[in-house]
């Protein structure tokens, strides 16, 4: 998926598990294919996964950067209402694998976007009920670390026009641009609040249409409070988008201020992944769809 990604095989990560984790010698490793776009995951035996940087510069940032995640996976599994994977061990480079890597617990279910749970209300239900637990977790006078996305919106006006220029011939490009162009000016929508960060449908488990397991919590920090609302428009129709509003009684700059971060993400998967991961290009592009279908 990137130009400069380290590859790494089933081989490689044996023998490491083996040497690293000997209690774990034996068990079955194998590729789990996924949409993920940071790590190579394989399953260890039928209870362990293994995530593997795909990029980076220098291994003792990846680790620090590895344990800093572990730290918050740990923090947001104490306040979810839904299971979350228990980070279990840092491994280290070896085998011409040049990256720390982790190892965490398994959670069954399917990732949203395998399932099409657009037009679930119940599932609407469960995301409020997340959001909602999240946000009432104590940030412990932490603030936006400002980096990515949760902070001030004009900070995204760079990416933004790469996308845009990006995106000529493959999205309508004018009336996203002006959509950026309405939302990149709201005010804040009040104080930062924790958030997962990432609620995309790679990183949310479904059993039965219903919300089961949220994944890749190493982003769990405090941000601003309409972050989490981009899983309103990665997932669902209008229906059950409005029943999230109303159970988490979002006033409009903080609903609208969630429509931005939603932009702000979807408009890098489409021309990005187009060929390189055609899964994520696709949901961004659904996502954008909803977005001008409220214009």
């Amino acid at each position: 998926m990137h130009a400069d990604e380290v590859r790494i095989s089933e081989d490689t990560v044996r023998r490491l598990v083996a040497e690293q984790f000997p209690q774990w010698r034996g068990s079955a490793v194998r590729t789990y294919t996924s949409e993920g776009t940071v790590h190579a995951i394989f399953r260890i035996g039928e209870d362990l996964a293994a995530r593997f940087p795909l990029l980076g510069d220098d291994p003792v940032q990846v680790e620090v950067l590895l344990r800093a995640e572990a730290d918050a996976a740990r923090e947001l599994a104490s306040c979810s209402p839904f299971p979350t994977p228990t980070p279990v061990a840092i491994g280290a480079p070896g085998h011409g694998y040049p990256f720390p890597w982790a190892m965490q617990s398994w959670l069954p279910g399917q990732v949203a976007s395998v399932q099409d749970p657009a037009g679930s209300v119940d599932l609407a239900r469960d995301l409020g009920a997340l959001i909602a637990r999240l946000r009432s977790a104590d940030t412990r006078g932490r603030r936006f670390s400002g980096g990515g996305r949760g902070g001030h919106l004009p900070d995204h006006d760079e990416w933004l026009e790469v996308c845009f220029t990006q995106s000529a011939g493959l999205l309508d490009v004018p009336r996203l641009r002006a959509l950026w162009v309405e939302l990149r000016r709201l005010p804040p929508a009040g104080p930062d609040v924790m958030s997962h960060g990432d609620l995309t449908p790679p990183n949310l488990l479904l059993a039965h249409g219903r919300l089961v397991g949220v994944l890749d919590g190493g982003g769990f920090a405090p941000a601003d409070p309409a972050l989490d609302l981009v899983c309103a428009w990665h997932l669902l129709d209008r229906e059950p988008r409005e029943e999230l509003r109303i159970v988490l009684a979002c006033g409009q700059v903080e609903w609208d201020r969630g429509r931005a971060w939603a932009l702000q993400q979807a408009m890098g998967l489409v021309w990005y992944y187009v060929e390189s991961n055609p899964v994520m290009s696709r949901w961004g592009r659904r996502t954008l769809e909803r977005l001008l279908s409220e214009t």
